[in-house]
């Protein structure tokens, strides 16, 4: 039960790290924080057998599409730190290491680059986009921040609960 809440506070931190670091380059660079609401409208097609689209911002808005992104990402989050928790094991759970989480927040835009930009319209690594390597650093930026804040969240949880 401990490690399931280390997971939990891990990947929340991380996820939220990832969060604060979108709407700080929105204010401070100008450059558009992602829409979870249309990752929900993703979702929402999918239970009718519609996996992939060709402009997802053009597909039928679903209802809840915004809470559903959203909560979708966290949960995303919580399990990439399962994922960490399991790398690491409990040696890394008692002496959390930047090292391990920001390789494994890194390995994490695998998601989006290969999967989600792809079936959303935006085609593999983001190269329909009309700056694909700008969105491709992005991707790359906002997945080390998650990974540092997997390792943030990893000391928080370790302060909380102890270890």
């Amino acid at each position: 039960m401990e490690t399931l809440l280390f997971i939990l506070i891990i990947g929340v931190a991380g996820t939220a790290a990832m969060d604060a670091w979108s709407l700080a380059r929105k204010a401070l660079l100008g450059l558009p924080a992602p829409d979870f609401a249309l990752v929900g409208r993703w979702l929402g097609h999918m239970p009718g057998g519609r996996f992939r689209h060709d402009r997802i911002t053009e597909a039928t808005p679903i209802a809840g599409e915004r809470a559903l992104g959203w909560a979708t990402h966290y949960l995303i989050g919580i399990s990439f730190a399962a994922v960490l928790v399991g790398l690491g094991g409990p040696a890394w759970l008692a002496r959390p290491t930047p090292g391990l989480a920001l390789a494994v927040g890194i390995a994490t835009v695998a998601a989006p680059l290969l999967v989600m930009q792809p079936a959303m319209g935006a085609g593999l690594a983001a190269r329909r986009t009309p700056r694909p390597w700008l969105a491709r650093r992005q991707s790359l930026l906002n997945h080390a921040v998650f990974g540092m804040g997997l390792y943030g969240g990893a000391r928080v949880a370790h302060w909380i609960i102890g270890g």
